[in-house]
């Protein structure tokens, strides 16, 4: 069932911008963390002089956490809106599909394409290290770390972002509370642990990034499964 409908969503999304964002996004981390380095490679590299791929995957996190939290926006509200345009979500239900597989799908289908995101920027962040000439001897398991924790940490915010923009037809509401969340998460030192939009630049009081990632894990699954709920019980209308 779940084979169909994932063939189904990614035939959907096949002519629209969503590849283009998918790539955009690390893209953008690489150049501005390019850029970063060369006009202040001196200066920055005698900083991290002592570990520098660990002083450069760090700020690699720091410019991921505000794309990986606009980039969950964009790409829940893309793959949820694709059937408001269409006005196909009465179709969708209409068929002998299960409601709660037809939500798991999207939520699926935004997981899938955030994944490849950080599988590019995981690549990218390892060959602008390399042509930095910060040796190819790089730690390739923080180099994954920097690319997928944040994203992992921040799937509470994708269940959130595909909730609202599911149940809304007019998605301005979740881009508001996407960019405000955005805005919010950049000020991640100065609020508390629990607030979750502060969770993808994995810092909080014990120091310890992997409880940013469990929450995010199972916080995610608790909203996705509330979100589920809500869908199959409510009457569609277009």
């Amino acid at each position: 069932m779940y084979k169909r409908l994932l063939a189904s969503e990614f035939l959907k999304i096949k002519r629209r911008w969503v590849w283009f964002l998918v790539v955009l996004g690390p893209i953008g981390v690489l150049i501005l963390q390019g850029l970063n380095f060369g006009l202040r490679y001196d200066y920055l590299t005698n900083l991290y002089k002592d570990d520098l791929w660990g002083g450069f995957l760090r700020t690699v996190q720091l410019f991921l956490t505000p794309v990986i939290i606009l980039g969950s926006t964009i790409i829940a509200s893309m793959v949820a809106n694709v059937d408001h345009q269409s006005t196909s979500w009465k179709h969708l239900v209409s068929l002998p599909i299960r409601k709660r597989h037809i939500v798991g799908t999207k939520f699926i289908v935004s997981v899938l394409l955030l994944s490849v995101s950080c599988i590019l920027l995981s690549i990218g962040s390892t060959l602008l290290g390399i042509g930095l000439n910060f040796g190819t001897d790089f730690p390739w398991t923080e180099v994954i770390k920097t690319s997928f924790y944040p994203f992992l940490a921040a799937l509470p915010i994708l269940a959130i972002q595909l909730w609202i923009s599911v149940i809304q037809q007019n998605q301005g509401l979740a881009i508001t509370v996407g960019i405000i969340g955005m805005i919010i998460g950049l000020f991640g030192p100065l609020l508390p642990d629990w607030f979750l939009w502060t969770w993808p630049s994995l810092m909080n009081e014990t120091g310890n990034q992997l409880t940013n990632v469990y929450l995010g894990i199972l916080v995610g699954l608790i909203l996705f499964i509330l979100l589920t709920i809500h869908f199959v019980r409510k009457d569609v209308e277009k």
